[in-house]
């Protein structure tokens, strides 16, 4: 009897054990000392602090409180957070997690990606969600408080009304206020880009009646903007190049002008996700964008039925807003496979893999 109660009772030794490990300047490749760590329970209230230590002069730390169920490392350095998840049954002694000196310029820090879905619903408004998706390669984090990591902008219709969320590597969807700056309808955002691949994503809604027009100005450089059309929706402006079908019944344009007017037609209808429809959703979900474009659109409609029926796709994505992250994820993958200008290398499996490199932090 004693014997089955020991098994019985290991698993959840396992799971409950303290953390202990290093903390590493991935910088100089050297321990970093005098790091606050701290250990959270991860629960449905979101993390609480149990913990709090200080990395010695070897860079070591020591957590001992045991607690079972998912836990969260958070170390502070040089004004920024690194944290790193330990799942249940996953080890949880001699972690390294690497942190990095601060700088207020970018450094290797560049926005790759940056993509704008335009959802006009038969409400008489549309939906905004804007798309940043920041690739950092350097050694350094980006951070800058007072100007921001990241300014864009938002059309005066929407009285100031924007929602900001961003998401950092090994981290989780976390809101961030939108910032007023000294230019009217430009905003910023304080948000550390660490090395790796960080996303941040703006949404707003405006008043709109179909067939109307929608402006905007983009502040990155480089690189195009990706101009997403929800399904049932059209767009035509200057310089609006039509890339064609994209994930969801979506259509993806493309625009180099860093400001820009298009002419939207339509109102959003749900995504066909695969099923026989009309020309939106012809072929059974439109497997020829690239191999990637039917299975998003057959998984990701199954998500926004808990939507209000009445609130067009808008509505449902509102409704389920942990997803919309992951959502524009997905549609930012098959857009850098399908449409990257160049030699058309997927780099978002170079920063997969980069990720997985990185996965200690």
């Amino acid at each position: 009897m004693k014997i089955a109660l020991c098994f019985l009772l290991l698993p959840i030794a396992v799971l409950a054990a303290p953390v202990d490990g290093t903390v590493v300047n991935g910088k100089t490749g050297k321990p970093q000392p005098n790091t606050t760590v701290s250990l959270f329970r991860v629960g449905a209230n979101g993390p609480e602090s149990l913990e709090s230590v200080k990395s010695d002069a070897e860079g070591k730390f020591n957590l001992s409180t045991d607690i079972p169920g998912p836990r969260l490392i958070q170390v502070a350095y040089d004004g920024v957070t690194y944290n790193r998840m330990i799942p249940p049954g996953t080890p949880s002694s001699g972690i390294t997690i690497d942190v990095f000196p601060s700088a207020k310029e970018p450094g290797g820090a560049r926005i790759d990606q940056h993509m704008m879905f335009l959802d006009p619903a038969a409400n008489g408004q549309m939906t905004v969600s804007e798309m940043y998706i920041w690739e950092n390669n350097g050694k350094t984090t980006f951070n800058n408080p007072d100007k921001g990591t990241l300014q864009f902008y938002v059309p005066p219709e929407t009285k100031g009304q924007v929602s900001v969320s961003v998401l950092a590597p090994q981290g989780m969807p976390i809101r961030r206020p939108a910032d007023k700056t000294a230019t009217p309808d430009v905003y910023k955002v304080d948000f550390p880009i660490k090395p790796g691949q960080s996303r941040v994503e703006v949404s707003y809604t405006l008043p709109f009646t179909s067939p109307g027009e929608f402006s905007s100005k983009v502040f990155t450089k480089g690189i195009p903007t990706r101009v997403v059309a929800a399904p049932g929706v059209t767009l035509s402006g200057e310089g609006l190049q039509n890339l064609g079908k994209g994930p969801m019944d979506s259509v993806i344009y493309s625009t180099d002008a860093p400001a820009f007017r298009v002419q939207v037609a339509g109102t959003a209808v749900p995504a066909s996700g695969g099923a026989q429809g009309d020309t939106q959703s012809s072929g059974g979900g439109d497997q020829s964008s690239g191999g990637g474009g039917g299975q998003i659109a057959q998984i990701l409609p199954k998500l926004f039925q808990h939507g209000d029926p009445n609130g067009g796709f808008g509505g449902s994505v509102n409704a389920v807003k942990w997803i919309l992250l992951l959502a524009f994820g997905i549609l930012g993958l098959a857009f850098t496979i399908l449409y990257r200008s160049g030699t058309g290398a997927p780099v978002i499996t170079g920063s997969a893999k980069g990720q997985s490199e990185r996965s200690r932090r």
